[in-house]
């Protein structure tokens, strides 16, 4: 089984799978031949400078939760405070962040156990 697994075809495959993901991220061609966008901005924000790397990325994801989190909670203020806010505003909203908490656990998640894996490979 490890033979199959540390085969040199099948690093190759893998290799080439990982530039083919590296070269979408950047704006590159699908293996189709079609231009794909640039998943280096957040939201598709073309006025801002993308991240320059994968720390960047996840600092600005974070900000963005926490972005979320903090709108949430001021919403939520607001309307108990009888300032008008709609509720339907704040609970999606309290939603909004909550799902965006969730998806940014489970992205840690998986690259941490992702990590692992590496981690704990043979050498």
């Amino acid at each position: 089984m490890m033979e199959k697994i540390n085969s040199q075809g099948n690093i190759q495959s893998m290799l080439q799978t990982l530039r083919s993901y590296q070269s979408q991220a950047a704006g590159g061609m699908d293996d189709e031949g079609n231009k794909v966008g640039n998943l280096n901005g957040l939201n598709g924000s073309k006025g801002t400078e993308g991240p320059s790397g994968f720390g960047d990325l996840v600092r600005q994801t974070v900000n963005k939760v926490n972005e979320n989190q903090t709108n949430a909670s001021k919403l939520a203020s607001a309307y108990e405070r009888g300032e008008g806010v709609p509720l339907t505003d704040v609970v999606l909203s309290m939603q909004k962040s909550s799902l965006s908490f969730e998806a940014t656990l489970q992205v840690r998640n998986k690259v941490l156990k992702a990590y692992e894996d590496i981690l704990n490979m043979p050498v």
